[in-house]
């Protein structure tokens, strides 16, 4: 049976079912859910998956994604855009556009993990209520969520200040590491349980939701989602704050200490993926003293002055001019 043979509405019964978070005001039926705002103000988010722009279905190491693998990535990517501003996801809405040949088992399957990253990341109140389908020549998936915000602020990127500690909170470069795995020549069958698990970093990332809003109730003075590599987005922090964002590497060599046996299988340097892997959707935040951070962050850095040459901000890696075009961009390629 595929998404041809069955129609949008025989497709619809199939998967609304399945779509299940905290109740809305008005699931899925009319034009627009509709959704309580708890003091009036919320943020909102997008973001698209596309077939072998953001994901494949199968690999060179034989590997081959599913459905569900795609659902949870495109929730737990939406719902690290929310966090980052400090806020609860609240509400989720879902557009597919479907080749006509696409199995009904694996838009079932892309449903049960967009429910399963809502549920299991810990995003209780997020309501998933409803969207759109189309066809199209190739898969891709775009969802939309609003939050509330924890406390009476968003957490801007621009809100870092010379002398604020650098921090992170989730893991670094274990995405880039799976990645890297999935797109190698090793088969799949001969991964080890440690490469597995950089490899189910890479299909269902867990973004550390609890700490957003945490975060921001402790004062964080910027926040951002790590989505495209820590130097990539501290760059783009340091742009919007006018600074420079100043990593220590010392900090940063248990997580490429974790990566280093799948580096050294892969010919590939560790570090480089702690640095510009993206995709763990943790979170790069600034606090005014090391005092601040609340738990689930580590102190990476320090905010300093910009030291000029360069429009808005600057990256550093030990008080040197760091390379921030590592990491990962849409339009490169």
């Amino acid at each position: 049976m595929t998404v041809g043979s069955l129609g949008e509405s025989g497709l619809l019964k199939r998967i609304l079912p399945r779509l299940q978070g905290a109740p809305a005001l008005l699931g899925p039926g009319d034009d627009a859910a509709l959704i309580a705002a708890p003091g009036g103000k919320f943020v909102i988010t997008v973001d698209t998956l596309v077939e072998n722009q953001d994901f494949r279905l199968s690999w060179p190491s034989g590997f081959r994604s599913s459905g569900f693998d795609v659902g949870w990535k495109s929730a737990a990517q939406n719902l690290s855009d929310v966090n980052a501003m400090g806020a609860i996801a609240t509400s989720a809405v879902i557009s597919l556009t479907l080749p006509h040949s696409t199995p009904i088992s694996w838009v079932e399957d892309l449903a049960d993990g967009f429910s399963s990253a809502v549920r299991e990341l810990g995003a209780c109140e997020c309501a998933i209520g409803g969207g759109d389908l189309g066809r199209g020549s190739e898969l891709s998936i775009t969802a939309a969520v609003t939050g509330a915000l924890a406390t009476d602020r968003a957490v801007l990127r621009s809100g870092a200040r010379p002398g604020d500690v650098v921090a992170v909170g989730g893991v670094l470069g274990v995405a880039a590491a799976g990645l890297a795995l999935m797109d190698s020549s090793v088969s799949h069958v001969e991964w080890t349980e440690d490469e597995k698990v950089l490899v189910l970093g890479q299909r269902r990332p867990t973004p550390p939701l609890a700490a957003g809003p945490g975060a921001a109730r402790a004062g964080a003075s910027a926040m951002m989602d790590l989505s495209d590599g820590l130097l990539k987005d501290g760059r783009r922090m340091a742009i919007a704050s006018g600074v420079a964002i100043d990593f220590d590497t010392r900090s940063l060599q248990a997580d490429a200490l974790r990566l280093s046996r799948a580096a050294a299988r892969l010919g590939r340097d560790a570090m480089d993926w702690v640095l510009g892997g993206g995709e763990d959707h943790g979170l790069l935040a600034t606090f005014p003293k090391v005092e601040d951070l609340p738990e689930g962050f580590r102190a990476v850095g320090m905010v300093r002055k910009s030291i000029g040459g360069e429009p808005g901000g600057e990256v550093l890696l030990d008080g040197r001019k760091a390379d921030s075009a590592k990491g990962f961009d849409h339009f490169e390629g």
